[in-house]
């Protein structure tokens, strides 16, 4: 028990002198729809990078799962996806997009691999669910 407490105040000496040494402090969940919040290339890159990883599985489960067929519908999802992003960075945090390098970086971020897990789970779902 007692050697619990020391790594746990070990632990948390360390994430103190990270601060005080001007380190990057954890991330709080809190800063993802805080408009004030200050961000870096990477931090946004890799929120946009998730928000359509994680939109592009339910998006291919929710699709494969209808069973919905056609371009048409691949088309929506880049249009939603794209909405989505533009919407998070622009409407919601209010980010300058010039400092991150303009509209097209930052609707760009992580849009291939999203391509790739919708198109995945859409066929995975669509084949295993309606075969």
């Amino acid at each position: 028990m007692r050697e619990r407490k020391s790594v746990k105040f070990n632990l948390q000496q360390q994430h103190q002198q990270e601060d005080q040494n001007g380190h990057l402090s954890p991330f709080k969940l809190a800063n993802l729809f805080d408009p004030d919040a200050s961000w870096d290339k990477d931090q946004l890159g890799d929120i946009l990078h998730w928000i359509r990883q994680a939109l592009a599985l339910i998006c291919g489960l929710l699709w494969g799962a209808i069973p919905l067929v056609g371009g048409i519908w691949f088309l929506l999802f880049v249009v939603l996806s794209s909405g989505i992003i533009y919407g998070y960075y622009a409407l919601i945090l209010k980010v300058d997009e010039e400092d991150f390098g303009g509209h097209g970086a930052l609707l760009q971020e992580g849009l291939f691999a999203s391509v790739s897990l919708f198109l995945l789970a859409w066929i995975l779902v669509y084949s295993l669910a309606h075969f």
